[in-house]
Formats: structure tokens, C-alpha cells, sequence
């Protein structure tokens, strides 16, 4: 197959750091290549993916992120590079909105979002268009009134992460500056354990500074350090060297990338019962699900028990990257045999 793919023009394909949709498309355009199929990127000019990319699109550090006109330019550069594939898969907004840009092509879009108010009825209006992929069970069953075609979890290239068998005492949260990620939480609970802990999180935006500085930075101590945004490597040595990952997410998250990157580390995770949680964790034998802080400083204590070559497992077993891509692409080989190209090519043969 030839398969296009729209990343978002905002972040880089592989992200340097925080960008959680930049990491599975750039882990799905490789996946793909070293599958045997032939893949165009359309992403930022400073994208450094290893795949044929869309040329002269302009560079991450020069849009506005959320820029209505620029995504609109973007989308339309791709498309009209993409008029020879045989599949696209639009990881974009606006890009599944735009009829007839490949005639009889079919075009898959993977959500990555919430099903809140404005997202429902932008992905009412996608499925028109496109065929639509959830990235959880549970993110699935939120649709209201939106038919999800397939559900595929997202995977990691498990070579990337080295699996650390011991740790240093310490847990870790990794995310960024905001409130529904549960960082004043993640403190409450290591200080509540006992356990030290490490920071790693975005702090980009006007209002995750105004976070930091007015909730977080008065916090800080000799048991609570905050790193900064920390880069791939950074970030995997951080996982490798604490005894677990504080995730206690304060909204039904979608998807957490930064589950499945733990538990290659071979990290166990404590997080709160919600979103995509119960798919990830394994409570009890990979981390540890609980639904107050007593119950996640408690679960952060037990985790010196559990073993960490059972998380690593679990992410080989059913997050890893070719794992991913094999299940797009038994999705894509059954669009394209249901596709007018297909009925048309089929009708030529019998004629």
C-alpha cells in the first residue's frame, strides 16, 4: 500500500520532547515503512521522520498553534501531495472535514481527543468523511451519536525505551502544567507516602506558568523537584530510576502515551480510575488503580513489591509499536476492499 499520513502542523514528527500525537504518528510512519509499505508524511518543515515527507511546509516554530488559516494551508498542501496514495490517514481537525480532496481515496482519521461538546460535533461531522479510529474502549464509549469504526490502542517502539530491573527509591510524574493532569495530587500523595518526587512536565503557555507559579513552585522542596520539560532521553532515564509513575489524572484522559512509556521502563504506575486507565494498568501486578489519595499513597508504597519485568512484559505484550501497526493495517486492507477504486478495478477484471 501506498499511505499518506497529516500530522498537525504545530509540533515536530518525532516531537523533541512533550507531544503525545507527534509520538504515535511518527511511531506509525516508521512501523509502516519497515512493514513494506511506501509512506508520505505531511508535517512541519523541522520534522526529522524518517519517511518521505510532503516538501516545503513550513516550520513548527513559525505558526501559531491553533491557527485556523494555517492548519487550513497545511491540510492543503498535503492533500495535494497525496493524490497517488491509496490511503490517507488524517490526524488533523480540519484535514477529514475537506471533501473530494482525493477523490475515491479512502481516509481514516484517528481521534485523539475527548468527546466533549465542540469535538462531538466536529467528529459527527468527520464520519461523512472519513473513517473513524478511537484510541480506547472507554473513549468509545462516550460517542454520542458519532459511529466508531475500530479501536486501536496506541504502541510504542519498545527499542527506543531500555528496560531498568531496579530503581532508585524515588517516583516520578511526567505531563505538563495543568490542572487535569493531577500534579498538585501527585505531590500530595509522594509527600503522603513518603517517597520523594521528580517533576517533568511542560510549562509552555501564559496559564501553565501561571499554574506553576501560583499552585506548584510553592510546594517545592528537598523531596519535591521540579526538572523542567525533559527531552526523550531525559525522560525514559527518569522512568528507568524511580520505583513508579504518578499519573492521578483528573479527567476521563482519552489515551495516556505516558502509561505505556512507564511500563516499557519496566515502571509500575499508580494512577486514578479514570479514562483509558483500567485498559493500560493492570492493577496490582502492573501499578495500582485508586480513587483517593489515602488509596494512591498507599498503592505508591506497595509498588517496591511488584516486578518490573511484568510491566515490560505487559508493554511487549500489548503496547508495543507492531502491535499498532498491524492492526492499521488489517484496518486500511479492509477499506480499501470495500472501496469504490476496489469495485471498479474488480468490475474491470470480470469484464
Amino acid at each position: 500500500m501506498r499511505i499518506g499520513i497529516v500530522a498537525p502542523p504545530w509540533i515536530p514528527v518525532p516531537p523533541p520532547s512533550y507531544g503525545g500525537t507527534e509520538s504515535v504518528v511518527h511511531t506509525l510512519a516508521v512501523g509502516l515503512a519497515e512493514a513494506g509499505h511506501d509512506v508520505v508524511l505531511a508535517a512541519s518543515g523541522d520534522s526529522t521522520c524518517p519517511v518521505p515527507r510532503v516538501p516545503s511546509l513550513p516550520e513548527s516554530s513559525g505558526l501559531c498553534m491553533d491557527s485556523g488559516r494555517q492548519e487550513i494551508l497545511h491540510v492543503l498542501r498535503a492533500y495535494e501531495a497525496m493524490q497517488d496514495v491509496d490511503i490517507v490517514h488524517d490526524h488533523t481537525l480540519l484535514g477529514p472535514l475537506c471533501r473530494r480532496r482525493v477523490p475515491d481515496v479512502p481516509r481514516v482519521t484517528t481521534l485523539h481527543g475527548p468527546f466533549d461538546d465542540e469535538l462531538t460535533q466536529i467528529y459527527r461531522a468527520m464520519h461523512d468523511e472519513a473513517s473513524l479510529v478511537a484510541i480506547s474502549l472507554h473513549q468509545a464509549s462516550t460517542a454520542r451519536g458519532v459511529k466508531i469504526d475500530a479501536v486501536i490502542h496506541h504502541g510504542i517502539d519498545l527499542r527506543s525505551v531500555r528496560f531498568s530491573p531496579s530503581h532508585n527509591g524515588g517516583a516520578c510524574f511526567l505531563g505538563r502544567m495543568h490542572p487535569s493532569k493531577g500534579l498538585l495530587q501527585a505531590i500530595m500523595v509522594a509527600r503522603q507516602a513518603g517517597i520523594p518526587l521528580r517533576i517533568g512536565a511542560k510549562m509552555r503557555e501564559p496559564f501553565e506558568q501561571d499554574y506553576f507559579h501560583d499552585v506548584i513552585e510553592p510546594l517545592l522542596g528537598a523531596d519535591i523537584e521540579y526538572l523542567g520539560e525533559l527531552g526523550t532521553a531525559d525522560k525514559y532515564r527518569l522512568l528507568g530510576e524511580s520505583v513508579a509513575m504518578l499519573n492521578p489524572i483528573q479527567w476521563p484522559e482519552p489515551f495516556g502515551m505516558v502509561m505505556i512509556e512507564a511500563l516499557a521502563a519496566g515502571t509500575p504506575v499508580v494512577a486514578t480510575r479514570r479514562g483509558s486507565a483500567p485498559e493500560i494498568i493492570s492493577d496490582g501486578e502492573t501499578g495500582f488503580l485508586a480513587d483517593s489519595l489515602q488509596g494512591l499513597a498507599e498503592s505508591l508504597q506497595g509498588c517496591v513489591w511488584l516486578r518490573r519485568s511484568d510491566c515490560r512484559r505487559a508493554a511487549e505484550q500489548h503496547f508495543s509499536s507492531q502491535r499498532m501497526v498491524r492492526e492499521y493495517i488489517q484496518f486500511y486492507s479492509g477499506l480499501l476492499a470495500r472501496s469504490p477504486r476496489a469495485a471498479e478495478e474488480q468490475t474491470a477484471v470480470g469484464s
